[in-house]
């Protein structure tokens, strides 16, 4: 049993936030819905929208900026005055939600001076839930049962969860279901070429990340589009395993509330298998 002491206000609310969320969209997920399209033809569904308003309803209690994807976004004059804020994705993965294939989340991240400080991952479809405080260097992974839950359930039967290592010359390599592309393709014939034997594992949403802290996979390359919100949450619970999430533009971790919220490519991995 995980002690509740050790965990922030902010966690808790980041939690309550994700969870209410799920049981919105998933009562989206269980009717007919319509689709929009966004001005970068992105699709928006009506279970983005109510995921959007019930997370800025209980995070505005924390009088902490908000960046979501859902969001009119804020001018970077403004933002970059900002210490820290949260970094909001209300569903990740709608192209997974509109599949009818679960593979969605509701991704929060705290972020302080760029750097992701506690992330929650909550996989509605799935029952899931993800969460991290980098301060205690551990994540962890609890399976959802009912709808009104409490804190004694969630600290009491959640697990540590921990990445693995290449065994047997055996790399097991994360990849979208909605995202692969020649780059990709050229760097699993890189590993390959190591000697490595390896294996692709499919996922969509920020569940490659969580895949990885949880020692299902080695690697998460990321050669196409992100935005900050697609990843904040994911970095800090891969961060507080001990994984790192480098920017291939600048060889250093990933930074968010950047004046263009779009990221470059990324990989994720321990120090020593990159």
């Amino acid at each position: 049993m995980i002690d509740e002491l050790l965990f922030s206000n902010e966690l808790k609310v980041a939690i309550v936030a994700s969870l209410n969320a799920g049981k919105a969209i998933m009562e989206v997920y269980n009717t007919t819905f319509e689709i929009e399209y966004k001005e970068d033809s992105s699709p928006l569904t009506e279970a983005d929208k109510r995921s959007n308003s019930i997370i800025n309803q209980h995070l505005i209690a924390t009088k902490t900026p908000i960046i979501s994807e859902e969001n009119r976004q804020i001018a970077f004059s403004e933002r970059e005055k900002w210490t820290q804020c949260w970094v909001v994705d209300p569903v990740d993965g709608t192209k997974e939600f509109i599949k009818r294939n679960g593979e969605f989340t509701v991704n929060i991240a705290l972020v302080l001076k760029g750097k992701p400080q506690l992330g929650v991952i909550y996989a509605p479809a799935m029952s899931t839930l993800y969460f991290a405080e980098k301060s205690l260097g551990k994540a962890f992974k609890v399976e959802i049962i009912k709808e009104n839950f409490n804190f004694e359930d969630i600290f009491k039967k959640a697990e540590v969860i921990r990445p693995r290592s290449v065994q047997n010359q055996t790399i097991k390599v994360v990849g979208s279901r909605s995202h692969m592309n020649q780059d990709t393709m050229d760097y699993l014939e890189s590993l390959k070429r190591t000697g490595n034997k390896v294996e692709m594992v499919s996922k969509g949403s920020s569940l490659k990340f969580c895949i990885v802290a949880e020692g299902e996979a080695n690697i998460y390359p990321r050669f196409a589009p992100t935005m900050e919100w697609d990843t904040a949450a994911g970095q800090a619970i891969c961060e507080a395993v001990g994984l790192q999430v480098i920017s291939q533009d600048t060889n250093m971790p990933m930074r968010y509330n950047k004046e263009n919220l779009l990221n470059g490519y990324f990989l994720v991995s321990k120090a020593n298998e990159r």
